[in-house]
């Protein structure tokens, strides 16, 4: 039974995106900061869970990074309609998401099976912008003060990490794409 708990602990992730925009939409920003804090934890506790004791599962697997996508887009999504946010920046972070699996469910239904492991770049992306919505959440909640040259920095790194994973999903998994197609038209 406690083979499931990662997932159980994943699923409960997911349940915390109301909460999260909830409290953003509300100004709330001292319990959304508290949201986002737990889910990041439960985020590192289900993944060392299932790491440590070996209950990696094929669902937990998918799980895992759509509760790390759902939670992040809607705390980008949730600052920038409460005004904390350029607009440009959510709906970069979406798109790429949006592409990703976009572009896995294409890959599934023309190519084959799609492995959902992340890259490195990737998982830094979700680590960058992760940080980037605590500190954002520690600023409106008064606990951190940062200057406009800074908060500039910080929303430059994420745009750009945010790209260059993005791009990098299209052209590692486009090219892995046409060589799978290449390889089976010659048999």
């Amino acid at each position: 039974m406690l083979r499931h708990l990662p997932n159980l602990i994943t699923a409960l992730r997911m349940l915390l995106v109301l909460p999260l925009c909830w409290l953003i939409d509300a100004g709330r920003y001292d319990g959304a900061l508290l949201v986002a804090a737990v889910a990041a934890a439960s985020d590192a506790l289900d993944g060392w869970l299932a790491k440590h004791f070996g209950w990696q599962t094929w669902i937990g697997g998918m799980l895992d990074p759509i509760a790390d996508k759902l939670l992040l887009m809607a705390a980008f999504v949730s600052l920038a309609l409460s005004g904390e946010l350029p607009g440009w920046l959510p709906v970069l972070v979406v798109g790429r998401d949006v592409a990703i699996v976009s572009g896995a469910i294409a890959y599934h239904n023309l190519v084959g099976r799609f492995d959902a492991a992340p890259s490195r770049l990737s998982k830094a992306t979700t680590a960058v912008q992760l940080a980037f919505v605590l500190a954002e959440l520690l600023r409106l909640s008064n606990w951190l003060a940062v200057s406009p040259a800074v908060r500039s920095a910080m929303i430059a790194v994420t745009a750009a990490i945010t790209l260059a994973s993005g791009l990098h999903y299209i052209v590692v998994w486009g090219t892995r794409a046409r060589r799978t197609l290449r390889e089976g038209r010659s048999r």
